[in-house]
């Protein structure tokens, strides 16, 4: 982060054009889309210029639009430093804090900006928005009773009838998921029609019953001539997901794969998405498996779609039984006892074995700090040594750090999501860390490709890249709480 010494007098007049100029860039490169690239521009704006509040305003905002909520953080404080009465720091700041889930915070930020501005109708409809989630969350923290019971309890799956109309997949014997079943599934789905609830809730009961049992770190073997695919988050891209399977052959015993999490929210076929995983994970237990990404918690699933889409297509109670269920995914995988994967990436301690992280206690929403968040949120850096997250949560880890979590528990490399890359893969720390993202073109506006990773019994990994194909006329985050549009964070 930038430091602010001496004030902008000290700027010679043709540097302060040339940043202006830079700025220019920058906005354009915004206005199309290329977020990355406007980040890039403000940069060099401020590295010519550090005492314009509007540079760290929009480069604030540019963070906001690539989910670096930690950096935008960083950049609306800075605004704010150079000029208090920078209304749009206040505005970027809780926007920030909104996305990270710091809703009390982000209303301290909107009422602010209100009395400041009166007369300002959009700052008091975000400060009236933002005041009624303050007190939605407070009110439910309120009511939570403690060892809550299950949403299970309260459903009777034998008592919903199949109405006559009802033309699609049916369990067999109303509970067991056939490959008859996945068949007429997945045509089901990509018909933009609907699994009977009856049987949705089904998958539900049973997926919990089984991820209960399953241990915070999973172990996977490879055998002999045979290969295991790892993919990386697919977000609601349902016929992204699709796609992968016709490309790479759908899961069988004999052809097995792992879903590093994120598989909801973003992509408005995230419903899809979720039941055919579970289902293929039903169907191939032992071949197929799933890791918990960020995206699989409450918070995320209120603001970025998943929520809102499941009780559109189904119900609230249906929502709340995901919540459930996620809350019983594991969080990483060890393959051949050799490559670790988790969604996000590496730790801020230093003597992170893989016992501590099968002894996690992961049936909770993600804490703020710890294994299991960072597990869920880190990112790989370049540079050596650890940085703060430019997320907001986790750490930024870089290549001794990798290399001395490898060289102590005895792998190979890690393997990790979490990051849309334009090739859909990149390796980094020296062949240490590998990140794979399997949502090309994601929210229909990145432009990046999607990969997978195809893994022998040598570990080598082989890469396999595809671009997005066609999808249903329904825009990505059409479920999203309208608040996220409120807020700048679509």
């Amino acid at each position: 982060m930038e430091t602010v010494n001496g004030s902008i007098d000290s700027i010679a007049p043709e540097v302060k054009i040339e940043a202006e100029k830079l700025k220019d860039e920058a906005n354009n490169f915004f206005r199309d889309g290329k977020y990355d690239k406007s980040v890039e521009f403000y940069t060099k704006a401020i590295e010519l210029n550090p005492y314009v509040a509007a540079y760290y305003g929009n480069r604030s905002f540019s963070n906001i639009k690539l989910e670096c909520f930690g950096s935008a953080l960083e950049d609306a404080n800075q605004a704010i430093k150079i000029d208090r009465k920078y209304i749009k720091g206040y505005y970027r700041r809780a926007s920030a804090y909104m996305a990270l889930g710091k809703f009390k915070l982000s209303l301290k930020d909107y009422e602010a900006v209100a009395k400041a501005c009166p007369n300002d109708k959009d700052a008091r409809l975000k400060y009236n928005e933002c005041k009624k989630i303050v007190h939605q969350h407070a009110f439910a923290k309120a009511i939570k009773i403690d060892d809550q019971k299950s949403i299970i309890e309260s459903l009777d799956i034998e008592s919903m009838a199949i109405e006559s109309e009802y033309t699609g997949p049916i369990l067999k014997d109303g509970k067991t998921v056939t490959v008859e079943f996945m068949d007429e599934l997945i045509i089901q789905l990509k018909d933009q029609k609907k699994l009977h609830k009856k049987y949705a809730f089904q998958i539900l009961i049973d997926i919990k019953s089984y991820f209960e049992k399953q241990p915070s770190l999973v172990e996977i073997n490879i055998p002999e001539n045979e290969k295991l695919t790892v993919c990386g988050d697919i977000h609601g891209q349902f016929y992204d997901l699709l796609n992968i399977f016709k490309i790479n052959g759908y899961p069988s015993e004999k052809n097995p794969y792992l879903f590093n999490g994120d598989f909801v929210d973003r992509g408005s076929f995230s419903v899809e998405v979720i039941l055919v995983l579970f289902s293929y994970k039903l169907l191939y237990p032992n071949h197929f498996f799933m890791a918990r990404g960020n995206h699989e918690s409450a918070t995320m699933n209120q603001m970025y779609g998943f929520e809102g889409e499941v009780k559109e297509k189904y119900s609230a109670k249906m929502a709340d039984l995901f919540t459930e269920v996620y809350n019983l995914l594991p969080l990483s995988h060890l393959i051949n006892k050799k490559v670790l994967t988790m969604h996000g990436g590496l730790f801020s301690n230093d003597n992170v074995t893989l016992e501590d992280i099968k002894n996690v206690d992961r049936n909770r929403q993600p804490p703020d700090s710890g294994i299991m968040c960072e597990l869920l949120w880190s990112d790989p850096q370049p540079q050596m040594g650890r940085s703060p997250s430019k997320r907001g949560v986790g750490c930024s880890f870089g290549p001794d750090v990798t290399k001395a979590f490898c060289k102590k528990n005895n792998l190979e490399y890690i393997i990790r999501s979490h990051e849309v890359k334009p090739e859909g893969y990149e390796v980094m720390h020296d062949g240490k860390c590998i990140t794979v993202f399997s949502a090309p073109n994601y929210c229909d506006q990145m432009g990046n490709k999607g990969a997978f990773i195809t893994l022998r019994t040598d570990l080598k990994p082989v890469f396999t890249t595809y671009e997005a194909v066609p999808h249903p006329a329904v825009k990505p985050m059409a479920y999203a709480n309208n608040m996220m549009s409120m807020f700048g964070l679509m």
